[in-house]
């Protein structure tokens, strides 16, 4: 299957993202600095180019959003593997 993201076009959403949420809150970089932990060049540079470690990513998304919706990526989707399974799944309590 054909993906027409990139994972370059990602890093910019995720990093403009960050920055919408930034803003929402009203938070300045030095804010943003101060309640992440990620320093002031880091971030500068995020929101320029997408360009972040995983864990600075983090520390950021934790910031600005909950971190549980990105550990839901990690959570494998399980299929019923039996017409048992899907009747079951969608039976009435």
């Amino acid at each position: 299957m054909l993906d027409i993201y990139t994972p370059f076009d990602l890093q910019l959403e995720l990093s403009q993202f960050i920055r919408q949420m930034r803003k929402q809150k009203k938070l300045s970089v030095k804010a943003l600095v101060d309640k992440s932990g990620v320093p002031d060049s880091t971030i500068r540079k995020f929101e320029a180019t997408g360009e972040i470690s995983l864990r600075q990513f983090l520390m950021l998304y934790a910031a600005v959003a909950q971190l549980k919706k990105v550990k839901l990526l990690t959570e494998l989707e399980v299929s019923p593997k039996s017409i048992d399974e899907v009747l079951k799944s969608h039976a009435k309590p």
